[in-house]
């Protein structure tokens, strides 16, 4: 085997990581794993908010609504990325309400981080306030594969990272 040979195939090696890498980082594949299954923890949140909250706790249900409408808010937002990168479209805006404010101060990265934080902390809170026990089984089931497609493309990632670095 010639050294062109090896330079070849690595090349072309190289050329299909790229484009693996590529899809990694799409606005579709971003939006569909882990922006989509945010929006899913947020919502759900708010829904058990709403139920576990009574008449004397009106606050909670105002704020179990208020959780609710921020996730419908960013679900659109994600589902309008993931249509417009499908349709080969750069999206006027950002995959979230608040990485939306930071695109104002011209942070959107670091207020994307910041509802990463947010939606990492609401999962918390569902697990460890045992509110995750009140989800009917439909809901369940949202959440279930919300964390599915959270936790599986996270690992594919990881792998693929990995993979590179050998």
């Amino acid at each position: 085997m010639s050294a062109t040979d090896n330079e070849t195939r690595s090349s072309r090696y190289e050329q299909e990581s790229d484009r693996i890498r590529q899809f990694f980082i799409r606005p579709f594949f971003l939006s569909v794993t882990i922006g989509i299954p945010f929006c899913m923890y947020k919502f759900l949140c708010g829904i058990a908010a709403v139920r576990i909250g009574s008449p004397d706790s009106s606050l909670l249900v105002a704020a179990g609504w208020l959780v609710v409408a921020w996730a419908v808010v960013d679900l659109s937002m994600n589902a309008g990325r993931a249509v417009l990168d499908i349709a080969a479209k750069k999206a006027p805006f950002e995959y979230c309400m608040i990485a939306q404010l930071g695109q104002l101060l011209r942070m959107p990265m670091v207020f994307l981080a910041l509802d990463t934080l947010l939606s990492f902390s609401i999962i918390c809170f569902m697990l460890w306030s045992g509110w995750i026990a009140t989800l009917t089984p439909a809901e369940s089931y949202l959440w279930y594969g919300a964390t599915t497609l959270n936790l599986i493309s996270l690992s594919v990632v990881s792998l693929y990272n990995e993979i590179r670095k050998a």
